[in-house]
């Protein structure tokens, strides 16, 4: 259940003829370009996320032009906040002319491609597209088999989505993610031995999760366990937002970070303590991890009253306990990516 928020990348550009894109980063005057008709492999740096975005743009037969860019973001790489997402849709956009022939979820699609294919981390789609199909004010209730989803509104008049960046960069590499991922393909294969009807953990319910138990090793029995009461979270969070139940949103994140902390293993300390110091200030509603964890962010519910409190119990407590630089940041739910 993503949100879309008003961080951004923007990339302004300037049309060419010869092909070639030149991208300038505004913030360190750093540069990188590539020729449409001859993308080589990549290279591993930001630029990939372009090139790889501009393959499978040609790959759909959507028309793509050469550019000169500026490059600018107020999203802070490796927070978690899917900086990748964001850059693959903006450039998408870009290389486009800004009038791309693909609808915002066939963009999407094309941005988790580039990023699996070319880019080569073996993510999902929510990220995309959460960034490509935004809604201002709600979260969107994705399901990714279907691709159906839905708006869950947010009661943004009395709270506020409150970003707290631990300054600690994300360290999960992508061996890392895609370990994680090929554990859950693993075991989705060992489970269909017993019910060949499963084709994802989605599949899984916790009473199969019990019988095939002892065919799983301990790492993968407690990752499976996280997908999938995880994903029932994900529809008891939705029924609870409906509800006006601030309270079970509460709960429901809280067993939601334990799980990501205990059973996946992706949390880290910096983030511990942050939903630590989150959940024992006042108006603080919900708090948890987000993004793929080892670093990064939290996101919080929070009464608008308690955002400054919020705020100074971070500065406080979280540099004194890591030596880290906290950044507390409110966010809204804002629409997805687009021209300016």
């Amino acid at each position: 259940m993503p949100a879309a928020i008003d961080l951004e990348i923007r990339l302004a550009f300037v049309p060419t003829l010869d092909r070639r894109v030149r991208i300038v980063l505004l913030e360190t005057g750093a540069a990188a370009e590539f020729h449409l008709d001859a993308i080589g492999p990549r290279v591993g740096t930001w630029i990939d996320y372009v090139a790889g975005t501009a393959r499978e743009l040609a790959a759909a037969g959507q028309p793509t032009i050469g550019l000169r860019g500026v490059l600018a973001s107020s999203l802070p790489q490796g927070a978690g906040l899917s900086s990748s997402a964001a850059l693959e849709l903006v450039s998408a956009w870009a290389l486009s002319g800004a009038a791309p022939r693909l609808d915002p979820l066939a963009l999407a699609r094309l941005a988790q491609r580039a990023e699996n294919v070319y880019v080569g981390v073996n993510c999902g789609l929510m990220d995309q597209f959460a960034v490509a199909n935004g809604i201002v004010g709600a979260a969107l209730r994705f399901d990714c088999r279907s691709l159906q989803h839905r708006p869950v509104p947010l009661p943004l008049e009395t709270h506020a989505l409150v970003v707290c960046h631990s300054g600690s960069r994300r360290r999960l590499g992508e061996s890392d993610y895609n370990a994680r991922r090929a554990s859950c393909e693993a075991a989705v294969v060992e489970i269909a031995r017993v019910e060949p009807s499963v084709r994802a953990l989605r599949d899984v319910d916790p009473a199969l999760l019990e019988r095939v138990a002892g065919r799983l090793d301990e790492p993968t029995r407690r990752r499976v366990r996280h997908v999938v009461f995880e994903n029932a979270r994900v529809d008891e969070t939705e029924a609870a937002f409906r509800n006006g139940d601030l309270e079970a949103v509460g709960a429901i994140w809280a067993a939601s970070h334990a799980s990501l902390r205990d059973d996946y293993q992706v949390s880290s300390p910096e983030l511990d303590l942050l939903v630590s110091i989150a959940v024992a200030t006042p108006g603080v509603a919900a708090a948890r991890m987000t993004g793929a964890g080892f670093g990064g962010s939290t996101v919080n519910l929070v009464e608008r009253t308690a955002i400054g409190q919020l705020r100074a119990n971070v500065e406080r407590d979280y540099p004194a306990r890591t030596g880290l630089q906290p950044t507390v940041i409110v966010v809204e739910p804002t629409a997805g990516a687009g021209p300016a």
